[in-house]
């Protein structure tokens, strides 16, 4: 075309030109976006509300909108000792946790968000109630951290570790994964039927028989004590009678043919005592 230089129509750029760079394919989702529904789309104006102004309400609304998500995973821990409304309970509190951390800007699906937080809550839920002594949950993980650390160790290092090495591989102080450690026996209970450790089981004793018992005798010294002290004031004759009647709980029938005399005089002996009693130690005031 006349009046239009090669450039101008066209030519091919000289060979020290940049060839032109063609914009980067836009991203796209691996996973398709779930359809929009009018349910779908009130989750995710409630979150956003919530997000913004923490309406008691409105957490309420989301957890009943959630309700059926919780359900069905709670069934999945179903038969496993625990009744289903306590699973379902657990889930609950895990999709509380769910809505709370939940941000909306990032324009998340909030089922795929509240999914693994609901397991993970029901999967606590089973590892606390496994232990036959309930321990706090932070020493329980510390115990897990610890038994897996002194397991890698013992093979890097082709020995027990210390305590201060696991401690040092954890990042926490040796106290922490002492208290840890000794947690382990909580995990399981023995009972007291069992025959001692190391016993043959026809000769050993049971563990039961090595725990001591009640001594009656030691609430009646305690209360021997007590009585000869109130009756510090008393007359020997009255003395014996008390001892008798309170500390060896004898009728005074049993009291009177003992010492000799009739059981009128028995009563009459004892009434003075109380009374001397009563006088020597008043009861306190009314409070």
């Amino acid at each position: 075309m006349p009046g239009m230089s090669s450039q101008e129509a066209g030519a091919t750029p000289s060979d020290g030109a940049e060839p032109a760079v063609e914009p980067a394919p836009a991203r796209t989702r691996t996973l398709p976006k779930p359809a929009s529904t009018p349910e779908r789309e009130e989750v995710r104006r409630l979150l956003r509300e919530y997000a913004a102004h923490h309406d008691p309400a409105v957490r309420e609304r989301l957890v009943e909108l959630n309700s059926d998500l919780v359900r069905f995973i709670a069934r999945r821990f179903a038969n496993r000792g625990e009744p289903l409304e306590d699973i379902e309970q657990v889930g609950f509190l895990g999709l509380i946790q769910a809505i709370e951390r939940f941000d909306p800007s990032l324009e998340n699906e909030f089922s795929t968000f509240a999914t693994p937080t609901i397991m993970g809550e029901i999967r606590r839920h089973f590892r606390d109630r496994s232990w036959a002594i309930r321990v706090p949950r932070r020493l329980q993980e510390n115990y897990t951290r610890a038994m897996r650390a002194q397991e890698q160790l013992s093979q890097e290092l082709g020995r027990q570790p210390s305590v201060a090495e696991i401690a040092a591989r954890l990042g926490l102080e040796p106290d922490e994964v002492l208290a840890a450690l000794e947690v382990s026996p909580a995990q399981h209970t023995v009972s007291l039927d069992a025959t001692r450790p190391g016993r043959d089981e026809e000769d050993g004793s049971e563990l039961g028989e090595r725990l001591g018992q009640e001594d009656e005798a030691l609430e009646r010294v305690e209360m021997k004590a007590l009585i000869e002290q109130a009756m510090a004031h008393l007359t020997p004759r009255e003395r014996q009678i008390m001892l008798l009647r309170f500390f060896d709980q004898l009728p005074q029938t049993e009291v009177a043919k003992r010492l000799g005399i009739s059981q009128m005089h028995v009563s009459r002996l004892q009434r003075a005592a109380l009374e001397r009693m009563r006088r020597e130690f008043p009861e306190p005031p009314p409070v």
